[in-house]
């Protein structure tokens, strides 16, 4: 396993992050627990969930906790990354970033993982009625408290993750570390202003949904040997962009790797990328991810992926002159 640093901090972590939303909902209790002890097998130590997965809200990190509790140094070989935002219940300031919502979430989230500190805390959303002179307030004591070890963000604009540094700085905090966003061969949108954002700030990009739904997945291959069919929106998605597709996975067979390990080994060439999140339902699943880690570029590979599937210039640039 390659380790690097999470965006300007210290902390190494994994190339690739174990994604738990399946658990406790897709997943049992039981499988979860063994593809966690299988992933610190192969060296995976950046391990992703949220108060808000699971079944219903809470269950994904009470895995983890259970995992965490059955001892052999689990949790001290784990950089464990939770968040915040997701309404927990039904009554007021049960949900987004009051500085009471998150002094009571960053407690319950500690309970469930049956640990006393979260080593990336992060805001699942941006809470456009909150000043995030209250949102550091509030980080400031959990931090101190020895609660947290790091902030980051989820789904930010390259405007929020700026506006968050200033307020930051002028309480003297590191302020955010990551910024964990929706990226892809497909939807490459990141590229305009939270990628130069997260590389002028020093914060490591967590890609989520490495491989869209799976249309990267091999989704055409899967297709025509009767392995899966999509429905609904997917099979709308693959309508839409069949074309590309069709071109994608026949490089990746001219590479002779599978289409998901190209996916996600695309992702491990871009810039401010620190790991891809996968998020396994089975012990296959992850060790199909693994040879991503194995996979090398030349910049001509590049050049005809990005043909098949066109990126955004960095803004203004993009759109001006």
């Amino acid at each position: 396993m390659d380790f690097t640093s999470l965006g300007r901090t210290g902390l190494q972590v994994s190339r690739l992050c174990l994604g738990t939303m399946n658990f406790g909902s897709r997943t049992s209790e039981e499988d979860a627990h063994a593809i966690m002890d299988i992933a610190h097998e192969v060296g995976i130590n950046f391990f992703d969930t949220a108060n808000r997965y699971g079944s219903k809200p809470g269950v994904t990190e009470t895995i983890i906790g259970n995992w965490f509790a059955t001892g052999g140094g689990r949790r001290e070989r784990t950089v464990i990354a939770t968040k915040v935002y997701g309404e927990m219940g039904s009554w007021p300031n049960e949900g987004k970033l009051s500085a009471l919502n998150i002094r009571r979430a960053l407690d319950a989230s500690l309970r469930r993982l049956q640990t006393d500190y979260v080593d990336l805390y992060q805001f699942h959303h941006i809470d456009r009625n909150t000043p995030w002179e209250e949102i550091w307030q509030a980080i400031e004591v959990a931090v101190q408290a020895g609660k947290i070890l790091y902030a980051g963000s989820s789904n930010f604009a390259g405007w929020h993750i700026a506006d968050a540094q200033a307020a930051a700085a002028r309480r003297n905090l590191m302020g955010l570390v990551s910024e964990q966003s929706l990226y892809n061969l497909l939807v490459r949108d990141i590229e305009l202003e939270v990628v130069p954002a997260a590389e002028h700030y020093g914060l490591g990009i967590i890609p989520w949904s490495p491989l869209q739904g799976g249309l990267l997945g091999g989704v055409i291959k899967n297709e025509n040997s009767g392995v899966r069919r999509l429905e609904g929106r997917a099979a709308q998605s693959l309508a839409d962009h069949r074309e590309e597709l069709q071109a994608y996975e026949d490089l990746a067979a001219e590479l002779g790797v599978e289409p998901g390990t190209l996916a996600l080994g695309w992702l491990l060439t871009r810039p401010a990328v620190t790991a891809p999140i996968i998020g396994p339902r089975t012990r296959d699943q992850l060790d199909s991810a693994l040879p991503a880690l194995e996979v090398s570029l030349s910049p001509e590979q590049l050049r005809r992926l990005d043909e098949i599937f066109p990126g955004r210039r960095t803004a203004p640039e993009d759109y001006a002159w």
